[in-house]
């Protein structure tokens, strides 16, 4: 076979569990892992944490770049005049039972609100991003509070930020600037995070030319999982378990003895650290000064020290988000759907510019079922 023929040659299929490792297209929105360490549009993490605000960042996201004053400002008060629901959504929310997820509650509002406001060529995909993005906080909100004690809530506040007011609908009144902040940069970084598994899901249901809310509905169902957005839940359950450091590594040595799994570490991108994680812990000690925390953030820092000292694996972004939030006030099951609240705009994203250049995405599979056998008729079998 000469070299030219050699060359031409399929190389052979790389079979991995997954499918980590394996590229399966190409995005302008964001740069994950490797030198790049994490980038939105370019932009490094730690830059946009630090200086951003979320609505800059969704703004960068979903329009490609950073808005100027006038545009930043036209783009929040677009989004502050969409934050109330209409009325029939809120007795959808009304019908929910309490016991059910909230995760739940975000999947059956974002499929109703595509059934009262569906995606057209004068409500397009555009004013669809900005009414999930305004929504969502109130959504998750008015459910919370009527489930939980029958009380119907007013949707709207004047709080500027998104995450701002999300707290102010949560708390029935104002936070500190430090709490608002601090939600500011959790939605920052749980903006985007390129294919990832909720956003692969939402490509792939756009890619067979579905409209928004599917793509969006979708994406909401693959984030529930624990082993997605569903670790910041388990990871609250796990330091919330014990009361010192020296509680947190004996329970956390039992459950690796035991070969059960430490929710809110390690991460299929990242080998030796998760970006993210520098900042959100920096924030969780903060928060913990704050108020004079001394269990949880302790706890927190003896299972992280613990987890790279016997298996190598560090905290993601999932593992401080949790203590976080608690910091917050904000209850443990509402943890996920801040997820929602913050990824909407990745997710947007990403539908967008699959669109642009839309190809079904259809893999393939490797069969290992029976070999070719014979019919056997129903009265033989």
């Amino acid at each position: 076979m000469s070299i030219d023929a050699a060359q031409k040659q399929p190389s052979p299929k790389k079979k991995t569990g997954g499918l980590a490792g394996i590229t399966a297209g190409e995005t302008e929105i964001s740069a994950a892992g490797g030198a790049h360490n994490l980038e939105y549009r370019g932009y490094s993490i730690y830059d946009l944490a630090e200086h951003a605000e979320f609505e800059e960042v969704a703004y960068l996201l979903t329009r490609g770049e950073l808005p100027n004053e006038e545009q930043l400002r036209a783009y929040r008060s677009r989004l502050i005049a969409q934050r109330d629901l209409p009325q029939s959504l809120k007795e959808v929310l009304e019908r929910i039972p309490a016991n059910a997820h909230p995760m739940d509650v975000m999947r059956t509002a974002t499929s109703f609100l595509g059934n009262i406001e569906q995606e057209t060529g004068t409500h397009d995909e555009d004013a669809v991003t900005d009414r999930l993005i305004a929504t969502y906080p109130a959504i998750l909100v008015y459910w919370w509070h009527f489930s939980q004690n029958g009380k119907r809530i007013e949707c709207t506040t004047d709080t500027q930020s998104v995450g701002g007011h999300f707290l102010t609908l949560l708390h029935q009144k104002h936070r500190e600037d430090s709490h608002k902040k601090a939600m500011d940069i959790s939605l920052i970084l749980y903006a985007e995070h390129e294919f990832n598994a909720s956003t692969f899901t939402a490509r792939v249901i756009t890619s067979t030319m579905s409209d928004f809310y599917s793509a969006v509905t979708g994406a909401i169902g693959a984030l529930r999982g624990p082993l997605h957005g569903g670790a910041n839940e388990a990871a609250m359950a796990l330091i919330s378990r014990f009361s010192t450091p020296e509680d947190a590594v004996a329970g956390v040595k039992e459950m690796m003895a035991a070969k059960q799994l430490v929710m809110g570490f390690g991460h299929r991108v990242y080998s030796e650290a998760d970006p993210r994680n520098r900042v959100i812990k920096k924030l969780a000690k903060k928060l913990a000064d704050n108020v004079g925390d001394t269990k949880l953030y302790p706890v927190s820092e003896a299972i992280e020290n613990l987890m790279w000292k016997e298996k190598k694996l560090f905290p993601n972004l999932d593992f401080y988000s949790a203590s976080t939030y608690h910091f917050m006030g904000i209850p443990t099951p509402l943890f996920t759907p801040i997820f929602v609240m913050s990824r909407i705009t990745g997710w947007a994203a990403h539908i967008m510019e699959q669109r642009t250049n839309n190809k079904l995405i259809r893999p393939s599979a490797d069969y290992t079922g029976p070999a070719t056998r014979p019919y056997i008729p129903l009265e033989k079998r």
